[in-house]
């Protein structure tokens, strides 16, 4: 995006200004925008009073409205070339690195609609639309869209659903043998996010094509499935089932899935109200709205979810955002590897748009949680009062921290920001889950990870 000039004020409000405003929003990032006035009068004082007090930004002089995308690394005091090269060298080790150590993405032959590839978990020996998302959206903010395109071509190719007596109709298989076949048809619902969000900006880059290619036409069909799919009942791989739409009209939420059986709860890491907010500008005009209001819902259930004292919130949750124990999985109560993410998703949305100041209160108490588990082994799996029962210290999730920083206003930020850039790029066999938060966490930390208004 092309930064935007800050405003003149003589030319803005007439030569002889009875107020004259000074404009910070983009020459200090995250700071409120801030007025130099004439305080003659009560009104202009409780003006003040209230302006410097409210909930964001000044309402909306986030990084959407300034076009000025912070970048840590360089505040920390790193040079941009070195940042540029360290992201672009994450880039090439996990795209087109050793196959066997390093890479996750792999090519996969060629069909009518060009290149193929995919991102797998190679630990687990699987294709998931997470990391197939994951992997369009760093290959669209690094402007490489050879390996968008062959991954959104494996994606369409092989997870999507376009069997209209599916019950995954209109959706991506979560996980897939890396031969094509699936090994759960029903999907999960970040993948989905993901890939829309990223078919936008692709847009928004370099253009649409045809076919698939169309990126906005894609976005905006998979859009609307996901706010208005109608049940489906019908055989899987799992058995017969019946589904529906992802999102939760009632309490306008994201579902952990739109299986019906499991269908009344959520996953707070799926939770993106950021990106809800470009979709209400950007989606299907009848659904504008209802994507304003999701944005709403995710905020306020961030601060339900988030543990008041450690900022933790669990890996499953219901739409109160209370708690879920999955019958499958009793620690999903529990913060753990979805869960890494959810301070990415709030910190990005305070950035990006600035109306939710609690965002920062949360970024703030989850790294002062961290730094008193010791910033350099804590743990990677904790109940939400604290208590740390996994003790891996893990890629991600100090990526993860790192990005909360974009929210954060204790200084300590700067080492979480300083821990990631100390932090190798993954190898080995979990290389893939740990790689693709960290260069996320990357390009978030460094400005990089942008908004692309869709053509």
């Amino acid at each position: 995006m092309t930064p935007k000039p800050l405003p003149n004020s003589a030319a803005a409000f007439g030569r002889k200004p009875r107020l004259l405003i000074l404009w910070i929003c983009g020459a200090l990032p995250g700071a409120a925008t801030a007025f130099t006035m004439n305080m003659t009068s009560s009104f202009s004082a409780l003006f003040l009073i209230l302006l410097l007090a409210g909930i964001g930004h000044a309402r909306g002089t986030g990084e959407f409205v300034t076009g000025q995308y912070r970048n840590l690394f360089v505040e920390n005091g790193h040079a941009q070339p070195e940042v540029e090269a360290k992201i672009n060298a994450a880039f090439q080790q996990l795209f087109h690195g050793d196959p066997n150590t390093q890479a996750v993405y792999f090519a996969a032959g060629t069909n009518a609609d060009g290149p193929l590839a995919c991102v797998s978990d190679v630990g687990s020996g699987d294709v998931r639309s997470e990391g197939m998302s994951y992997g369009m959206m760093i290959a669209v903010q690094l402007d490489k869209r050879a390996e968008f395109d062959a991954i959104w071509n494996w994606a369409k190719t092989f997870m999507y659903h376009d069997s209209s007596n599916s019950p995954a109709y209109g959706y991506f298989s979560w996980s897939m043998k890396t031969n094509g076949m699936p090994n759960d048809e029903m999907p999960a619902p970040d993948g989905e996010q993901y890939f829309a969000m990223s078919l936008y900006f692709a847009s928004g880059r370099w253009g649409n094509g045809s076919g698939i290619y169309n990126y906005r036409a894609e976005a905006d069909r998979l859009l609307t499935d996901l706010r208005h799919r109608a049940l489906i009942t019908g055989p899987t791989v799992k058995g017969t089932m019946t589904a529906g739409a992802i999102f939760d009209s009632e309490n306008k939420m994201v579902r952990f899935t739109p299986d019906t059986a499991n269908w009344n709860h959520t996953d707070p890491s799926y939770q993106l109200p950021a990106f809800y907010e470009l979709w209400a500008r950007w989606g299907p005009v009848a659904d504008r709205t209802f994507w304003k209001e999701a944005a709403s819902a995710s905020r306020s259930f961030f601060q339900r979810a988030a543990n008041p004292v450690t900022g933790l919130a669990p890996d499953y949750a219901n739409f109160d955002g209370t708690p879920w124990a999955a019958p499958w999985s009793t620690n999903s109560a529990d913060f753990q590897y979805d869960s890494w993410r959810t301070a990415m998703n709030w910190s990005v949305d305070w950035a990006w748009w600035g109306q939710d100041r609690r965002e920062q209160q949360r970024s703030d108490r989850i790294q002062a949680f961290f730094v008193s588990k010791g910033l350099a082994d804590y743990g990677n799996r904790f109940r939400l009062d604290g208590r740390q029962f996994g003790n891996d210290h893990a890629t991600g999730l100090v990526a993860m921290n790192a990005v909360a920083s974009l929210a954060a206003t204790n200084p300590r930020a700067k080492q979480f920001v300083e821990a990631l850039w100390n932090t190798p790029v993954p190898t080995g066999q979990w290389r893939y889950y740990d790689g693709m938060l960290y260069l996320l966490g990357m390009l978030h930390c460094s400005g990089e990870f942008r908004i692309w208004a869709p053509r």
